[in-house]
């Protein structure tokens, strides 16, 4: 009997439960925002260009031709993100040169001779490469690291004297 009265009871809890309907539970909602703000952000990679043999004599003398080189610089921005890829005067500019117009020269290692060049942003070398806003090379960001290419020129008929020379130019990125 006493099982039969816990039976009986049991099945009341039971029915008791499955008649309660949806309406006698509380709820309430709210929206959770969610917010992220990615930042434009950029860096750059050093490189070098590297002319080759100057040969003021014969191929690049007053009759024959200016001596061409590419260089590559490494550039990496936030996905759309703008920014101006500039290059500095060089460490032995000439007198006169400015961060608009820059009058680049290569210095000779051991003596003070000067080998002048220029660097620019285009292929057809028109568009001169310089530190300003203005005179740099625009730059949208792809998210990827970007190669981009400085093209150089050393004019031909230079009379200096054989060695080696270099410089030094600063790369900037503003973003």
């Amino acid at each position: 009997m006493k099982t039969l009265k816990s039976a009986i009871a049991a099945t009341a809890i039971a029915a008791s439960l499955a008649v309660a309907s949806p309406a006698d539970a509380a709820t309430a909602t709210a929206n959770l925002t969610v917010t992220a703000t990615v930042n434009s952000a950029c860096s750059i990679n050093s490189g070098s260009l590297n002319f080759g043999n100057y040969d003021p004599v014969l191929l690049n003398g007053s009759a024959g031709v200016d001596l061409l080189g590419t260089g590559t610089l490494t550039v990496q921005c936030t996905l759309l993100g703008t920014a101006v890829v500039t290059l500095g005067q060089g460490a032995h500019a000439n007198t006169g040169s400015t961060d608009a117009v820059p009058l680049r020269r290569m210095l000779h290692t051991t003596s003070t001779n000067t080998l002048s060049y220029s660097l620019y942003q285009d292929l057809t070398r028109l568009v001169v490469w310089g530190n300003t806003p203005g005179t740099g090379l625009p730059y949208i960001g792809t998210g990827l690291s970007t190669p981009v290419t400085v093209f150089g020129t050393v004019p031909k008929g230079q009379n200096v004297p054989s060695g080696t020379y270099n410089d030094t130019v600063v790369a900037t990125i503003t973003f």
